[in-house]
């Protein structure tokens, strides 16, 4: 009977000792799988496109996630509650698309390793203490527009231009510092600058207005109020004959001519290949240096151009949507 008793209670520290193994091996399986927040300012095609190439490039590496998207809808005072969500569930890693994301998300944690898309100036942002060295727990890759190209393709298009209209938004760091440099760009060329801000989508259709009727054309950097706006900005810019050349190709054609575009899927993914590197434990987030986007692309709206009247250059032709 004793023998019996030994060989049951043998028997069932065996089964524990299994079941305590399995429970284990369950855990590292859980724990293998990373907690992923991704913060978007707005929903619109090329920060969508960016979240798209991310998420692209996770899997293209194989790397077991689960996705916690939270979008703001354009509320700039949301992001804040979405930021402290992700500090509050101890992610891994934090997507964060547009200017105003990094900069909430960087307020909320210091710990929780950030990488951003669609940012034009991390400096600016003052998310990072350069570009080269980020020094804390933020980097990521940059949407930075080649302005000096695309002021010199309004050219292209308005050869007689002689007053260029520069819309943005007050409130969003990045199209400040895009139109002080497009402002300054424009200047060294002889014209004459009209400037117009808005700080929310309601203001957009009287600014437009307003600007175009004393300009030869607008420029427009991306800027996320305007980007939501293009509908509108398109309308005016048909009634009032002035064509619009916004700083992406996605604004361009929701109602601009034309513009030498980022490739917003690409630069997402080129987000994602860092991510990979900082959950792998392979890249730190404070020695890995901004990346830019790698292509540009021209893009014409075809409509917008027809309608304005406005001649197409005959190397731009094949470029037509």
């Amino acid at each position: 009977m004793r023998k019996a008793y030994r060989l049951l209670t043998l028997s069932l520290a065996v089964v524990l000792a299994l079941a305590v193994l399995s429970a284990c091996a369950n855990d590292v399986s859980d724990s293998s799988e990373f907690q992923i927040g991704i913060i978007q300012l707005v929903e619109h095609p090329a920060l969508d496109s960016a979240r798209e190439g991310f998420l692209a490039a996770l899997e293209n590496a194989g790397i077991e996630a689960s996705i916690d998207f939270q979008n703001a809808q354009g509320d700039i005072t949301v992001l804040a509650t979405i930021a402290q969500r992700f500090v509050s569930n101890d992610v891994d890693l934090v997507l964060a698309i547009a200017t105003p994301s990094v900069q909430a998300m960087a307020a909320a944690t210091d710990t929780i390793p950030i990488v951003g898309s669609a940012i034009t100036s991390y400096e600016r942002a003052g998310v990072v203490v350069s570009n080269e060295a980020p020094g804390g727990n933020v980097t990521g890759a940059s949407d930075m527009n080649p302005i000096e190209e695309q002021i010199h393709m309004i050219f292209e298009f308005v050869p007689t231009l002689t007053t260029l209209g520069i819309v943005y938004s007050s409130n969003e760091a990045n199209s400040v510092y895009q139109a002080e440099i497009a402002r300054g760009i424009a200047q060294s060329l002889g014209l004459h600058v009209v400037e117009g801000t808005v700080t929310t989508t309601g203001d957009v259709q009287q600014n437009t207005l307003s600007i175009a009727g004393r300009v030869d054309a607008i420029f427009i950097p991306t800027d996320n109020t305007h980007a939501d706006s293009m509908g509108v900005v398109g309308q005016v810019s048909i009634e009032t004959g002035v064509p619009v050349f916004p700083g992406e190709r996605y604004m361009v054609m929701g109602g601009g001519v034309a513009t030498l575009s980022v490739d917003y899927f690409e630069l997402g993914y080129q987000s994602g290949t860092m991510a990979i590197q900082i959950l792998r434990g392979e890249g730190d987030p404070a020695t890995m240096p901004v990346q830019f986007a790698r292509h540009l692309t021209p893009i014409v709206n075809g409509f917008m151009a027809d309608e304005l009247g406005v001649a197409v250059p005959a190397h731009l032709v094949d470029y037509i949507q």
